[in-house]
């Protein structure tokens, strides 16, 4: 979304299209509007209004008419020149915004958020929050999808910069090759714009049906937005449309727009065909422009206070979405009311007023950057420094932080340790808990090589990423497969894997219990579990390590994993060793923020075993059946000492969300978990 600007608003035209103007108030009516309905509904209706993509439109439309005026007057265009002047007009309110947020989230948000603060900041500064956001949204190792992020709503604002460094270089490549050829410019600008429209449109369709939350974020499936706006910057000097027409297609665009958000749920099904709505609305009202005499939306759109909030509209977007974000979190994640949110408006419009005021405006009138092109890079690397030094230092002593806890952390953070009958260690009481917050959501599990090429892996099983310790040839082959429950046990399976020289490899896919097919579980999932099930067959290996109960979050609603009867069956007949551990209590509410937040004593973040797993082992039963190679391992006494399930043990995180053990506490109980599966097995 770039800032109003009088300057650079719509394109003039030639005597034989409507009449030259540099200013459109109805289009910065449209851009107040737009503005209203992206904060009104972000923060009373908790939704998405489809606004931003009335902005994404906007902007095009201003930028084209720009390029398409230069050639018109003969103007040669610059291009080092002009990405300068464009990013040093964002960049300033966008600093402000970054750094405050920064701070903000610093001071009121759990540590164990920090971590994810600070990335954002860097791709929100570097115009790549969208690719941040896009992977995440398809990892399912991300920490906690459902806590919005403050810096979420860069994700358009960093589509629209990188939109801003391609799109020039087709205005300029289309003007040489015109001028060269003698053709004409708009025509062929027409034509290229048309093309990149329906070939985008086409992918966000496709992209938006296979995986919706990722298209979301796709800087692909939203270039048809642009090249909507190009197109109608065209052809809009061109159409004059009779005064009937563009009042009825003003007021009808504006209601559209205005109702796209409560008809349609636009973070689902957006953006695909569905943002044709609000998009085609905004070019109906762009198209009416003035033509609507009297009665035209114009009328209401050029009104003082559509331009007064059409002028703060950049600093507004900034700002109001993490001022809504931190002040949930202040209320404990309770979205706020009318009045609450009425305040949440109130605190960003005044931001944005005062940004607006003293930064936006200062800097955009500042001629110095203006004179030479290097003057303006040093413009922009000093808007660059200013987040890179705060960030910088925060990212330097969480670092620092880190290290200095970690050499300490024999003797201060023994983990599962400490439980162990004996164990006299003197860890500080007021010593660092490990991970650090900071840290937390990188602590995964994991094995240090890529897997041999000897096992003969499926293309789909390489690609997913598997991994091992050992070597071809190792006295026993061991197997781990399931989901992310079970790639948290590779802690502590490691250690023990190194000392008798066995060779261990995974096989997991997060979200995906190994089991047989079904139609519970996606068809992804399926196919994956096909290819390891053809795996194992084709490669036996000496046994399979995997989670064989599924507990419920924050109840003792613990089963078997589905079809695990079936597989030690098939596994035990085949003469493989299976190793099912039983799984860890999960919780409702993140375990590791209850620490941070609370304290590692707070009763809040503390329960009995007895309401989080059922009230005897479910692979009893099998394990009774399967005697010879079913080994059932439950570690619960050191998960729930004395019956009660902590956070924290020996100074250790022992989750690192709800319901996933942080690698640092699985790593500690290496040694038990090596006594038991050897008592179990009697593997030497």
């Amino acid at each position: 979304m770039t800032p109003p600007s009088r300057a650079n608003a719509a394109s003039p035209t030639e005597a034989n299209s409507r009449s030259q103007r540099k200013f459109r108030p109805e289009i910065q009516g449209l851009r107040a509007v737009a503005l209203a309905l992206v904060v009104a509904y972000h923060v009373w209706l908790g939704r998405v209004s489809g606004g931003v993509d009335v902005f994404l439109l906007i902007s095009a439309f201003l930028m084209t008419g720009q390029f398409v005026d230069r050639y018109r007057r003969g103007t040669r265009v610059s291009l080092p020149r002009h990405w300068v002047h464009t990013f040093r007009r964002l960049l300033p309110a966008a600093v402000v915004t970054i750094v405050g947020t920064v701070v903000a989230s610093l001071a009121i948000l759990p540590g164990t958020r920090w971590a994810t603060i600070v990335e954002q900041a860097w791709a929100s500064l570097f115009y790549a929050e969208n690719w941040v956001l896009q992977r995440d949204a398809v990892n399912y190792y991300a920490q906690d999808h459902s806590t919005a992020s403050p810096f979420q709503h860069f994700w358009s604002l960093s589509i629209q910069g990188q939109v801003f460094l391609v799109f020039p270089v087709v205005f300029l490549v289309v003007a040489a090759l015109c001028r060269r050829a003698r053709l004409n410019y708009e025509r062929v600008l027409f034509w290229a714009f048309a093309a990149l429209f329906l070939v985008s449109l086409v992918y966000s369709v496709y992209e938006t049906a296979v995986s919706q939350s990722e298209a979301y974020f796709d800087t692909a499936a939203r270039v048809w937005e642009f090249a909507l706006g190009a197109l109608l910057a065209i052809v809009s000097g061109r159409v004059r449309l009779p005064a009937r027409a563009a009042a009825a297609a003003g007021w009808a665009g504006l209601a559209l727009i205005i109702a796209c958000g409560l008809v349609l749920q636009v973070d689902g099904v957006f953006p695909g065909f569905a943002a044709l709505w609000p998009t085609l609305a905004a070019g109906a009202v762009i198209l009416a422009g003035e033509d609507g005499g009297r009665r035209g939306v114009h009328r209401l759109l050029g009104l003082a206070p559509f331009q007064r909030l059409g002028n703060v509209s950049y600093s507004l977007y900034l700002w109001h979405w993490p001022v809504l974000v931190l002040v949930t979190a202040v209320r404990g994640g309770e979205r706020p009311g009318w009045l609450a949110g009425s305040a949440v408006i109130v605190a960003s419009l005044t931001l944005a007023y005062v940004t607006t005021r003293f930064v936006d405006k200062p800097w955009r009138a500042w001629r110095w950057p203006e004179v030479r092109v290097r003057q303006g890079l040093a413009a922009v690397v000093a808007c660059v420094a200013a987040v890179a030094l705060p960030v910088g230092s925060i990212q330097a002593s969480i670092q620092i932080a880190n290290h200095k806890a970690i050499a300490n952390a024999p003797r201060n953070n023994p983990g599962a340790a400490a439980l162990v009958p004996g164990y006299n260690g003197t860890p500080d009481p007021k010593a660092s808990l490990l991970p650090l917050p900071s840290k937390l959501e990188q602590d995964w599990a994991s094995l240090p090589q890529q897997c041999d090429q000897d096992l003969g892996l499926s293309v789909k099983l390489r690609d997913n990423g598997c991994t091992q310790v050992g070597q071809p040839g190792a006295s026993k082959t061991v197997l781990v497969v399931g989901n992310s429950h079970a790639q948290q046990w590779l802690g502590a399976l490691l250690p023990m894997a190194e000392q008798h020289g066995w060779r261990m490899y995974q096989l997991l896919k997060g979200g995906c219990v190994y089991q047989p097919p079904s139609s519970d579980v996606g068809d992804d999932c399926n196919e994956f579990n096909q290819e390891v099930s053809a795996q194992i067959a084709a490669h036996r290996p000496d046994a399979v390590v995997l989670v064989g109960t599924a507990a419920a979050p924050s109840s003792a609603e613990e089963t078997l994993t589905p079809g695990l009867e079936q597989l030690v069956d098939g596994f035990t007949k085949d003469g493989i060793d299976v190793v099912a551990l039983r799984d860890n209590p999960r919780f409702a509410f993140n375990m590791s923020e209850c620490v941070v937040q609370h304290g590692e004593a707070d009763p809040a973040c503390r329960a009995p075993s007895s309401s989080l797993l059922a009230p005897e082992n479910p692979l009893t039963g099998l394990a009774s059946r399967y005697r010879d190679r079913f080994h059932a391992i439950d570690l619960t006494d050191f998960l729930c000492p004395g019956g009660e399930c902590r956070g924290v043990i020996g100074n250790v995180f022992v989750y690192l969300d709800s319901n996933h053990l942080s690698r640092t506490y699985t790593s500690s109980l290496a040694p038990i978990l090596e006594q038991r599966i050897i008592a179990a097995t009697g593997w030497a």
